[in-house]
């Protein structure tokens, strides 16, 4: 198939969560399965630094943004064999210091930005000498373009459109703007009404997205059951419960070439599920680092994180609080609301030999501390599909999650199945029974035998993104010829 992605973050060239993660999986490995793949993003500040041999492709673009023309460069990589990535190159709108936002504020003008980036994507779609059959967007960033893209085949006579994709990653994030922005889309008015872009009096990207989209998919099975509810939907659950015939949960999966314990270049200590010497020191490096005892006999649990409600910080925090009297230590990368940033150094500071705390992000740490904790806690209050679960099982750590989302789907209690068990969760949003499961995973830490058997479960799972790679192809032919 001929599949044109768009996303406002790629990884490795642009990344704030897991949306770079999985845009930048998908489009590398459906490549690998043989199908003609681009990826449309902005062309941020410091991707020129890191990937130098990027070079304009003699294109460009003016396209109205309300009243203004704005211009703006194709720039192009192709990293693999039917994969090539067009970046949009626009200084005023994508070199900035961060990608959203500046100081925890957004920045004022993303609706311009990403109106403009969606329209991008749809030029691209159409005059492409490819021919895309699929348009792939993610995100509120760029739900405009399925918007758009409906647009032109129903109205302008676009004969050849392809047939739109829209992936939901966080269904709270919905890109909620003024009514007067939707002028910036220069499509009739009609489209602003309860039915179509309009949401409680402004335009919601998200919500178009959702109404004019061919597919719809989110990043697990049961996100994609939640978000239809009133506690998960955000206000716009009616919405999507009108578009169930089109949604399609699609758990996320891990890119196994980075994601390994072997041959990793940020892991010094190379290990096997059959020699688990490396995880030990990889666990020594990890302590010490963070100024910590080196002790084997303590459990160590670990967290990278955004600090924000989503994450369950609060009930982290008063669990670990409770916890912390009992032999073990913790650890944290992360980075976020300023008062959680402080309640952790706090914590940190109260326990200097069982809390470490980074603040700030680093990748190459990411991976040694999924290498070195032999438990990750994920107490989402909330969590369409979440990877670092999925990580933790490959690098043999257990992970103690909230049954919720993407958590519920791919980690599996004692309590589920004893054989296939891989993790521990927990099912109400407290700091109760948080702290009862890390009880539960210092009790399993200190039956060596039982603790053997879900890392090796975990070790041996397959989370491939061949296999998720594979399941969005069967949907893309599916929508391709309704």
């Amino acid at each position: 198939m001929r599949i044109l992605i768009a996303s406002s973050e790629v990884h490795p060239y642009s990344k704030t969560g897991g949306l770079a993660d999985m845009a930048g999986a998908l489009a590398k490995y459906l490549a690998l399965a043989g199908h003609r793949v681009g990826v449309v993003t902005p062309f941020y500040a410091k991707i020129p630094e890191k990937f130098p041999t990027l070079r304009s492709s003699g294109s460009s673009l003016k396209l109205m943004l309300g009243s203004q023309e704005i211009s703006a460069e194709i720039r192009t990589l192709e990293p693999a064999e039917g994969l090539t990535i067009y970046f949009i190159h626009q200084p005023d709108f994508f070199f900035r210091a961060s990608l959203y936002q500046q100081d925890g504020i957004d920045y004022d003008d993303n609706a311009e930005r990403f109106v403009f980036f969606s329209k991008c994507a749809a030029h691209l779609a159409q005059h492409l000498d490819w021919k895309p059959e699929i348009m792939h967007a993610h995100d509120w960033q760029a739900g405009l373009a399925s918007l758009l893209v409906h647009h032109r085949r129903t109205r302008e006579g676009w004969g050849t459109a392809p047939k739109t994709c829209f992936t939901i990653h966080n269904q709270a994030y919905q890109g909620n703007f003024p009514a007067f922005k939707f002028g910036l889309t220069n499509l009739p008015w009609d489209y602003f009404n309860h039915r179509g872009v309009e949401f409680y009096g402004g335009m919601n990207c998200l919500k178009a997205a959702i109404v004019y989209a061919d597919l719809i998919t989110t990043v697990s099975p049961r996100y994609a059951r939640e978000i239809a509810t009133q506690a998960f939907g955000h206000g716009l659950d009616g919405v999507l419960r009108e578009r169930q015939n089109v949604l399609v949960g699609i758990l996320n999966g891990v890119d196994y070439d980075e994601w390994k314990t072997a041959g990793n270049p940020f892991l010094p200590h190379p290990y096997s599920v059959d020699s688990l010497d490396g995880k030990a020191q990889a666990k020594r490096d990890l302590q010490r680092q963070y100024g910590l005892p080196e002790s084997e006999q303590a459990p160590l649990f670990g967290t990278v994180t955004r600090l924000v409600d989503q994450k369950g910080i609060d009930i982290q925090l008063s669990a670990l609080e409770e916890m912390l009297a009992g032999d073990m230590q913790f650890v944290l990368l992360g980075s976020g609301d300023a008062q959680y940033e402080r309640a952790f150094q706090k914590l940190a500071a109260r326990h200097p030999s069982k809390v470490g705390v980074r603040i700030g992000y680093d990748h190459a740490l990411s991976h040694r501390l999924e290498a070195g904790c032999d438990f990750y806690l994920m107490p989402s209050r909330f969590e369409p599909c979440g990877l670092n679960q999925m990580y933790s099982l490959r690098y043999g750590t257990i992970p103690i999650v909230r049954a919720t989302g993407g958590l519920d789907d791919s980690i599996i209690d004692l309590t589920e199945d004893v054989d296939l068990a891989n993790g521990i969760k927990f099912y109400d949003y407290s700091s109760r029974a948080l702290a009862k499961a890390i009880r539960k995973g210092l009790a399993l830490y200190g039956n060596r035998e039982l603790f053997a058997h879900l890392r090796t479960n975990g070790m041996t799972a397959d989370f491939s993104w061949e296999r998720t790679a594979e399941r969005y192809v069967e949907q893309f032919q599916r929508a391709a010829h309704k």
